[in-house]
């Protein structure tokens, strides 16, 4: 399908980044990480510290800054790549640095890629698959308005490096192509099963499900819901893009127009999952089955990926999938 994505691990002058994920307790580090948040706060005596919350794309570290006032303490914030200095703790569980220096790492000391969750897949294969499915369009209306978005070169940047969730499923980059390719797919093979399904306006729809997420979260590394996300929501959002753009092309079908913008409105299924609208047509109710299907394997995958390859244990209740999961075993044989 698409070839996994392969990402370079190395800066300053060939060293490899030790990522968060093979931190171990004890360990004296002198490493550059993302910062996504830092806070001050006062401790039980009084005395001002610092909280701040490093990231690579393997995960999260706490880190605090005891000493304020250290002339190794350079100015730094939110959003910006830090070289830290300091020992990794374990505080009530859980692997903690006490950092004794810091600075702002400049650029090319670093590689955003090794810092920020990425897609397993290249952008520029799925995004020509995007392509293939707006070529395969035939009703000119449709393919004009596919074309007037993901033929854009600005739209095509930000589209190929946005995520599709904060936290949910295809929280990474790439994430929003990811999940809009794989579920355009799903159509694609519905459409050719289920002769009622109408194939433009469904494989349109899987295309266009989720744009609106192009404006209700904001790009990485903050990746967090915008104002207009919080108030509006991707649903409303993305159907207010369509109309903006079907306004521009002439003759565009009234009906045509209602029925793909229906799809976008139901596309949640239900309305306790944040849909407007139930489906009342096949298409939307085709594309409502392939997005949930994507983003709940996409659960599983996501769950599972960090294991060790011989861990089938129950991973525990998980509250997306309503059940306790584990990993399938490969060789029934030695069970």
């Amino acid at each position: 399908m698409f070839s996994a994505n392969t990402l370079s691990h190395d800066y300053q002058e060939g060293k490899a980044l030790l990522y968060i994920e093979n931190l171990t307790e004890g360990k004296r580090i002198q490493e550059i990480y993302l910062c996504r948040s830092r806070k001050g706060a006062v401790s039980k005596n009084g005395k001002p510290y610092e909280n701040v919350l490093l990231q690579d794309k393997t995960g999260t570290l706490d880190a605090k800054i005891w000493d304020v006032e250290s002339p190794g303490i350079e100015d730094f914030d939110t959003g910006d790549y830090v070289e830290v200095q300091g020992d990794v703790s374990n505080y009530q569980g859980k692997l903690q640095l006490s950092i004794r220096r810091a600075r702002k790492a400049v650029e090319g000391e670093y590689e955003d890629k090794d810092y920020l969750p990425t897609s397993r897949y290249h952008v520029d294969e799925m995004y020509d698959r995007i392509i293939y499915y707006i070529d395969s369009v035939e009703n000119e209306y449709l393919k004009k308005l596919l074309e007037s978005y993901f033929k854009d070169e600005e739209f095509q940047k930000l589209f190929s490096y946005h995520s599709a969730a904060k936290t949910v499923h295809h929280g990474f980059i790439g994430g929003l192509l990811q999940h809009t390719v794989f579920v355009t797919r799903i159509c694609e093979f519905l459409s050719k099963q289920y002769k009622v399904i109408n194939r433009d306006l469904l494989i349109t729809a899987a295309l266009f499900h989720d744009i609106g997420k192009l404006r209700e979260l904001s790009r990485f590394p903050q990746n967090d819901y915008t104002d207009e996300g919080q108030l509006i929501g991707h649903i409303v959002v993305g159907v207010e893009m369509i109309d903006e753009k079907i306004r521009e092309i002439e003759g565009f079908p009234e009906t045509l127009g209602l029925e793909l913008k229906h799809c976008i409105l139901a596309h949640h299924g239900q309305y306790e999952f944040g849909s407007p609208k139930k489906p009342a047509l096949v298409e939307a109710f085709a594309l409502a089955m392939a997005d949930n299907l994507d983003a709940k394997i996409e659960v599983f995958t996501e769950s599972f990926e960090h294991l060790k390859d011989d861990n089938y244990e129950w991973q525990g209740f998980n509250r997306l999938l309503d059940s306790n999961i584990r990993r399938t075993h490969k060789d029934y044989e030695k069970k």
